[in-house]
């Protein structure tokens, strides 16, 4: 299995891949392939918006490649969507693409277009984290057929996973995709939860997602604090918002932006 890294977003450091490639020799038949542009550097990105589209695209219809999985987070991915829309060939169909945080900009604008297979994991860039070599495992893991590292609350109806910064920039785009009947399970990391709120009001109120079949909420992770003090707790907010769109909350979900975020392959695992 030959799996391409590239990084829609922001870079990492060359360490992070040396470390990356010590741990996938813990696996059989895995071959890491590392776009040079993951190490570029422009401001904030991994290269410019077309540098970045390239790599991807590359990526995506190198028929050798069986996997794509972004190498971190950050911000960016928003920017090359409209570059990738006419330039992914038969081969991006059959890969399986990896990631979460920004890169579910990516993951959603596949999904709509039915495009490969969707799954929110670990990234190499967690590497970076405290115990982050568990995460990294995870996702290696259940490429290798290991699937003890899937959320466990995972049913019989398809599922899709995102930040919720994320999904609210998808809706009303072309590149939300149809989660009618689905579980969608949400998570966040650095917000103060006024803008959670505003976030969940939003989603609320997105007609495409009207016809879901439920929400989870994963972990929502370092809250920023509010001035005046926020004073409802994200127990009561979920579901006010679950009931103003008009689906049920089903509970928490093992997944957020830390060592102990869970895989949830989008649509049925």
């Amino acid at each position: 299995m030959r799996i391409g890294i590239v990084a829609p977003a922001r870079p990492i450091d060359e360490s992070v891949a040396v470390r990356l490639k010590a741990v996938a020799a813990d696996f059989p038949g895995v071959e890491l392939v590392v776009s040079p542009q993951c190490f570029l550097s422009e401001g904030h990105f991994a290269g410019p918006d077309a540098m970045r589209a390239e790599a991807f695209i590359a990526m995506a219809n190198d028929p050798s490649i069986s996997a794509i999985w972004c190498a971190r987070g950050g911000y960016g991915s928003n920017r090359i969507l409209a570059m990738l829309a006419d330039r992914l060939g038969p081969a991006a169909s059959a890969k399986t693409y990896l990631g979460y945080s920004d890169f579910g900009f990516v993951l959603g604008a596949l999904y709509a277009r039915r495009l490969g297979r969707q799954v929110h994991a670990p990234m190499p860039g967690d590497l970076a984290r405290a115990g982050g070599e568990a995460a990294v495992r995870r996702t290696l893991g259940w490429l290798t057929g290991d699937r003890s590292g899937v959320e466990p609350g995972l049913g019989s109806r398809p599922a899709a996973a995102f930040n919720l910064s994320i999904l609210t920039a998808l809706a009303g785009t072309p590149w939300l995709p149809d989660l009618a009947d689905h579980v969608l399970i949400v998570e966040e990391v650095s917000e103060p939860l006024y803008r959670v709120d505003r976030m969940l009001f939003e989603l609320a109120h997105a007609t495409q997602l009207k016809g879901l079949a439920g929400v989870r909420l994963g972990r929502v992770s370092d809250v920023q604090p509010n001035d005046p003090p926020w004073g409802e707790s994200l127990s009561v907010m979920l579901p006010r918002w679950c009931g103003e769109l008009g689906v049920p909350f089903l509970g928490a979900a093992d997944i957020g932006h830390d060592i102990g975020n869970k895989i949830v392959p989008f649509g049925l695992g």
